[in-house]
């Protein structure tokens, strides 16, 4: 049985309530306030606040504070008014009962509204990420292409101007080839003609046949020297070049630069695979969404703030089996096991969650110091004030403005002193 908290001191203006309402030393986090437009609850495992509001308020803008041992609400108001009271008087349980489900189910429409938000806007992410790697890929690769077409101008020109040496130096060949057989010709058409000049011809057959042997001579000794100096060499034997390509499984063109990238997003392709097809048997017969880590999520921290942490337990399980790299899933994990008294469980969340939030960067945190405190908080329950002490501390050198952190470590010092004097 819940225990009622019924202490409680209000205020109110034209436009806003003020609520004061003790904690008897329980610890709050806004997990366990719940607040809508004419229903306000305050869980706190036993102790339990709970108020129908005399008339609705602007649930958006209300705040919230803790501290000092009490929740300080700041509520205003829809319409402007001096309000009698702070609950509805004389509202009988079925009134009381409609008004509870309503609204839980305008929360649960908000809070699938907000998810709906945020599907859209990661889409829009994803979508602007998409198109930037396009064109950066586009410049990229119109980059390579021309220089491509610089070296293949580069090597034309060199080519052609290779060709325009190879004629002129052909030309040159032929030029002294004439020559030096202008040369060998003359000598021997001026010998030629002192032998007709000195030699008496008896008959005309005797000279002929001179002349025909001189010719003969002659010839043979002239061309067949030519023949052997512009003999061409015998053409090419065919043959076949093969061309072997690097094997891809990507499109594009191989980058040394996406090199690691892409060995880096196959191993993690390759690693999802594996989980998922050895939960297959058991994934079989659950939804599509229900296969998706981050709606796993959101329903585990829908059922945790129900107040539902068994269900938040499982939730957080499934979704840690399809993607194990998620610290946010560790960490929700550990703070359902802190309410379920499973202590060690709740260190070895926070570990984990601590292991996968490096490097440490401004962006995560605040995350860190929440797997530090949890894990603090685990510690200090099972009696190990020492590693409690040293969790808090690690929290606040990362976030040293925070005053709660600040208080709960001067409580655990103080725990420890009292244990020294005592032994």
């Amino acid at each position: 049985m819940p225990v009622w908290l019924r202490e409680h001191s209000w205020r109110q203006t034209l436009s806003a309530v003020y609520l004061s309402l003790p904690l008897r030393g329980a610890r709050a986090t806004p997990a366990n306030i719940f607040c809508s437009e004419q229903y306000l609850k305050v869980s706190i495992p036993p102790f339990l606040f709970e108020a129908v509001l005399y008339a609705p308020i602007d649930d958006t803008n209300s705040t919230a504070k803790i501290g000092n041992g009490n929740i300080f609400f700041t509520l205003y108001k829809k319409e402007p008014a001096m309000w009698d009271s702070l609950t509805l008087a004389n509202a009988d349980k079925e009134k009381l009962q409609n008004l509870r489900e309503n609204a839980v189910l305008k929360a649960q429409e908000k809070a699938k509204e907000e998810t709906e938000a945020k599907k859209i806007a990661k889409q829009e992410h994803k979508k602007y990420a998409l198109e930037a790697t396009m064109k950066v890929e586009e410049a990229e690769r119109k980059r390579i292409e021309d220089l491509k077409e610089n070296e293949r101008q580069k090597v034309a020109k060199e080519l052609e101007l290779w060709k325009n040496q190879q004629k002129d130096g052909d030309k040159y060949k032929s030029i002294q080839k004439k020559e030096e057989l202008h040369q060998e010709i003359e000598p021997l058409k001026e010998r030629k003609n002192e032998k007709m000049n000195k030699t008496q011809i008896p008959n005309e057959g005797t000279s002929k046949t001179r002349l025909k042997s001189t010719r003969g001579h002659g010839s043979s000794s002239i061309f067949s020297q030519n023949l052997k100096e512009e003999q061409l060499p015998a053409p090419r034997a065919a043959a076949t070049i093969k061309v072997n390509f690097t094997p891809r499984v990507f499109p594009t063109a191989l980058r040394e630069s996406r090199v690691a990238e892409e060995e880096e997003w196959l191993h993690k392709q390759a690693e999802a695979r594996r989980i998922i097809n050895s939960d297959l048997s058991e994934l079989e017969d659950l939804k599509e969404e229900e296969k998706n880590p981050d709606w796993l999520k959101d329903k585990g921290n829908k059922m945790f703030a129900m107040g539902d942490y068994l269900g938040a337990v499982n939730a957080y399980n499934l979704a840690v089996r399809l993607n194990n790299k998620l610290p946010l899933l560790y960490l929700n994990r550990a703070a359902c096991h802190l309410k379920l008294r499973n202590l060690h469980k709740a260190i070895e969340d926070s570990s984990k969650a601590l292991e996968l939030l490096t490097p440490p960067v401004p962006d995560n945190e605040k995350a860190r110091v929440k797997a530090h405190v949890r894990r603090g908080t685990a510690f200090c329950q099972l009696e190990l004030y020492t590693e409690g002490l040293q969790d808090y501390e690690a929290a606040l050198k990362i976030d040293p403005r925070n005053e709660n952190i600040e208080k709960d470590a001067e409580k655990i010092r103080h725990l420890i002193q009292g244990t020294m004097q005592s032994s």
